[in-house]
């Protein structure tokens, strides 16, 4: 799917239970573009079902004020604790619902697969993830992690599709 005059625009989400990040970003004649980053935070609301009703508000409004044509997010990486994973399923699922009443496509990648994607090994740090998506979006800014994880999903997905049109989707 894409904007008018052939641009995309891909919000990708790195969804948490207490930070969200969030990014945009357009593809115009195959030229990347920054158009915004950031973070949902939750930590203020009393209890956990505020907390995904806000995520869920702020990714609807993001959505609203960029009009991206897909979304791409970060699949839930499974740790020793149970209640963890779980509580991010809940943030996850929260941020898909979001997408989902926007009729947005949302494809889903694992980490490892993003961080091969920009930086050639799925065994990447963060800081060499974020430095990759700092060169290939050509911006000066920093953002916190969850916003880089969030771009860099974004440029995963970008990526993705550019492979799946040169290969031929069958």
């Amino acid at each position: 799917m894409e904007h008018r005059g052939g641009d995309t625009i891909i919000l990708g989400l790195d969804p948490g239970s207490r930070i969200t990040g969030y990014g945009f970003v357009r593809e115009r004649s195959g030229v990347l573009e920054l158009l915004g980053a950031g973070v949902v935070r939750t930590a203020s609301q009393p209890d956990f079902p505020s907390r995904l009703g806000v995520i869920f508000t702020a990714v609807a409004e993001l959505i609203n004020q960029f009009g991206p044509t897909e979304a791409s997010v970060e699949n839930v990486f499974v740790s020793k604790n149970a209640a963890t994973a779980l509580k991010l399923g809940q943030a996850r699922g929260a941020a898909l619902a979001a997408c989902s009443v926007a009729g947005l496509p949302v494809f889903s990648y694992e980490p490892t697969v993003i961080k091969q994607s920009l930086v050639g090994t799925g065994r990447a740090e963060k800081s060499q993830v974020a430095f990759m998506v700092t060169r290939v979006l050509a911006c000066r800014e920093t953002f916190t992690v969850d916003a880089t994880d969030a771009l860099a999903a974004a440029v995963c997905h970008l990526n993705q599709r550019r492979l799946t049109r040169l290969c031929g989707a069958r």
